[in-house]
């Protein structure tokens, strides 16, 4: 699930006294801020976009797709989407958006995906994974979707920024949780997150299966410094989020099928 611009507030209430990252309860509001965000639509969606390049003909899985403003996108650009997320509101208004262009199927990434193995040509999991203590289950199963030469495309929080969410700072090496709300429409909602050090990140990609491709840390779109010009300088001079691209080694076996091969170009 995509992130939004707030910045992190105080708990005004114990996470035990209420769900956490509960999207079924905010899903409208949070899809209406997330469309035109500042760091979602001109920051975050065209960096994904971006390192998928080409996928006219590939068959895209979008873990995480939210209300599918990057199905939509990917969709725009001639590839074939598959859309999973646990909040059956999130899907609800994805459904409204893509009509019956793009699966979408109510999948949670800790529990094994209803998909074949080699099903995808690439994953895309958009600010998804911080949501996870443990990586290992679900990168399990992205390998598994993914056919050899396959890609897995991702975005976390930034652990150095992660990092600062708390006072006093938290051991940086270690895998620790921190909450804050979002409040939208005068409704707040709790949010649970989990930072991890960069290797302990690249460590469970490579105990996957993935090989590194690419790690990115890019700058938001030029457009920003017109529609936001009291924001274009901080966050083209910061980083907000980590990109990954992680491949799925070759099979050795020689075959060339659609299904090994994909849309190589």
């Amino acid at each position: 699930m995509e992130h939004v611009t707030d910045v992190p507030e105080s708990l005004p209430r114990s996470a035990d006294q209420d769900p956490v990252n509960d999207y079924d309860r905010f899903a409208e509001a949070y899809a209406a801020e997330n469309e035109n965000s500042l760091v979602n639509a001109y920051y975050e969606r065209p960096a994904m976009v971006a390192l998928a390049g080409e996928v006219t003909g590939r068959r895209i899985l979008d873990a995480g797709c939210g209300s599918g403003p990057l199905s939509a996108a990917l969709l725009d650009r001639g590839a074939v989407v598959t859309g999973i997320d646990v909040s059956a509101g999130m899907l609800e208004l994805a459904g409204r958006r893509l009509s019956d262009d793009v699966d979408l199927r109510v999948a949670d990434l800790s529990e094994r995906l209803p998909f074949a193995d080699g099903a995808f040509d690439d994953v895309v999991a958009s600010l998804v994974l911080h949501y996870l203590e443990d990586w290992g289950p679900a990168l399990a199963e992205l390998r598994r979707v993914l056919r050899p030469g396959g890609r897995l495309i991702a975005s976390v929080e930034h652990p150095f920024v992660a990092y600062t969410f708390q006072d006093p700072r938290p051991d940086y090496f270690a895998t620790t949780s921190y909450t804050f709300t979002w409040t939208f429409n005068g409704q707040s909602m709790p949010m649970k997150f989990w930072r991890k050090p960069l290797h302990a990140m690249t460590e469970a990609f490579t105990a996957a299966g993935f090989r590194l491709s690419a790690i990115d840390e890019p700058r938001p779109d030029p457009a920003v410094r017109e529609l936001f010009p009291d924001a274009f300088h901080d966050l083209a001079t910061r980083t907000t989020f980590l990109f990954f691209v992680l491949e799925v080694p070759p099979s050795t076996g020689g075959s060339d099928d659609r299904r090994t091969m994909g849309a190589r170009r």
